[in-house]
C-alpha cells in the first residue's frame, strides 16, 4: 500500500510475515506532519494485522535515514496550538512504536538528525551502516530534543543523551552510537546491513508471537505514562518554536541550504 504525499510517500507491504514500512521525502527524508501521521497509522495497522509477525522500519533512498522535522513546516507554525499539533506528530509515532505488540527492526542506511535519532531509538533493534552518524541539532535552532528525549535517554542513558543534546552541532559516528546502545549492529556496506536485517526479520517471523509480545512489555516497562509525557514535551517545543530566536535560526538554515 502506498500513501502519496506531495514530494514524498509512506509505503507498507507484507511478505512472508514481514511488514516493511518505508517513508521518503526528497529533503533528506525530513518529516512533514503528513508523513508523521501516516507513519503512526501504518504502525498501528501492522500491529493489528494477523499476517504481520515482525516490522521493518526504513527510509527511501541511499542518503540520510532521516533529517528530522521539516523546516518548511517549522517556519510556518504561527501559534502554540499549531506547534503542539506538529510536534505531537513525533510523539504519536514514538508512542505507536512503543505500544506496538510486534518487534520493530530499524534499517538505518544513513545519517540521523533530531527526530531521526528518536526513531532509531524507538525501534526495538537498530541495524545501521558505518556512515550512519547521529546528531541532535534542536538546540542549534533554538528549541531542544524534548519529544524525542525520553526515548533516546531510555536507550543510551542520561549522560550520552545530554552530550548529544548540549553539543547540537557535533556529529557522532556510528561506532559511538553502537557503543552507547543506540545501534545494535554497524555494518560496512548496505549489502551487509540488509543481509542482517532480513536474517533477523526472517528469524523473528518464525518465533512465538506471544513470547515476543511479552518481551516487548518488558522492554518498555516504565513508559506507560508516555502518552501524557510526550504531549507535554510537544507543548514545550511548540511554544519555543514561536520565539524570534528560533524563527531567525530556522530562516538562516533554510537560506544556507536553499
Amino acid at each position: 500500500m502506498m500513501n502519496e504525499i506531495k514530494d514524498g510517500y509512506v509505503t507498507s507491504h507484507n511478505e512472508h510475515g514481514i511488514t516493511t514500512i518505508e517513508f521518503f521525502h526528497p529533503q533528506s527524508n525530513s518529516l512533514p506532519a503528513k508523513i508523521l501521521e501516516l507513519l503512526a497509522r501504518e504502525i498501528h495497522s501492522a500491529e493489528n494485522d494477523n499476517d504481520t509477525k515482525v516490522i521493518i522500519l526504513r527510509s527511501g533512498g541511499d542518503g540520510a535515514f532521516c533529517a528530522g522535522a521539516s523546516f518548511d513546516e517549522l517556519s510556518a507554525i504561527n501559534n502554540e496550538t499549531e506547534g503542539l499539533k506538529f510536534f505531537s506528530g513525533f510523539a504519536n509515532v514514538i508512542n505507536a512504536m512503543r505500544k506496538c505488540k510486534k518487534i520493530i527492526i530499524g534499517r538505518i542506511q544513513g545519517k540521523c538528525v533530531g527526530g531521526g535519532v528518536g526513531f532509531a531509538a524507538a525501534v526495538d533493534y537498530a541495524i545501521a551502516v558505518d556512515k550512519a552518524e547521529v546528531k541532535l541539532s534542536e538546540l542549534a535552532i533554538g528549541i531542544g530534543p524534548f519529544v524525542v528525549g525520553p526515548v533516546i535517554e531510555r536507550k543510551i542513558g542520561t549522560s550520552a543523551f545530554s552530550q548529544l543534546a548540549i553539543d547540537a552541532n557535533l556529529w557522532r559516528n556510528a561506532e559511538w552510537a553502537k557503543h552507547k546502545g543506540l545501534f545494535a549492529e554497524v555494518h560496512s556496506s548496505i549489502e551487509s546491513m540488509d543481509e542482517s536485517v532480513y536474517r533477523l526479520a526472517n528469524s523473528l517471523s518464525h518465533s512465538n508471537p506471544d513470547a515476543m509480545i511479552e518481551m516487548k512489555k518488558i522492554f518498555w516497562k516504565g513508559t506507560e505514562h508516555w502518552d501524557e509525557l510526550l504531549k507535554e514535551r510537544a507543548a514545550i517545543s511548540g511554544r519555543l518554536v514561536l520565539s524570534e530566536f528560533t524563527k531567525n535560526a530556522i530562516n538562516k538554515f533554510k537560506t544556507k541550504n536553499s
